[in-house]
């Protein structure tokens, strides 16, 4: 059996229960995923995607950076962070201050955990002056 270089613990990515998760690394591949015991969230108990699903993590089309575009005609090309989030930021001050708060909705994530979704909310409510906020789970 193999042994774990390293085992990082964290919460699952998958939905907004917040599972607590072990991760074990080995050769800096993830190779096994356990639930830990010593939470009251998921007790050790994960659901098959909390259990199997990190193949993503090591995919290797999976972005490694934040692609931008200089245009509308020209290639998506890496950027820095500072540099996408200071884009979208003046972008969506533009559209807020150009059309109104009501013209700019979220999408959250099931894949975010509840406090991200709050965060996400109150960044809409507070900062953007908009209840435009809707999530994929209700469905």
């Amino acid at each position: 059996m193999l042994t774990s270089d390293r085992i990082v613990t964290t919460t699952c990515p998958y939905c907004g229960v917040g599972c607590q998760i072990d991760l074990h690394i080995k050769d800096e591949m993830i190779y096994r995923v356990n639930g830990r015991f010593d939470n009251h969230v998921n007790y050790g108990n994960l659901c098959v995607k909390g259990r199997f699903g990190y193949d993503y993590v090591h995919a290797p089309d999976r972005l490694q950076s934040p692609l931008m575009r200089a245009d509308r005609h020209s290639d998506l090309t890496p950027t820095t962070w500072d540099d996408a989030l200071d884009t979208v930021a003046q972008r969506l001050r533009h559209v807020r201050d150009t059309y109104g708060p009501d013209s700019i909705a979220i999408l959250t994530s099931a894949k975010c955990t509840n406090e991200e979704n709050y965060l996400l909310q109150k960044l809409m409510r507070a900062v953007i002056g908009s209840n435009n906020v809707d999530h994929c789970a209700r469905l």
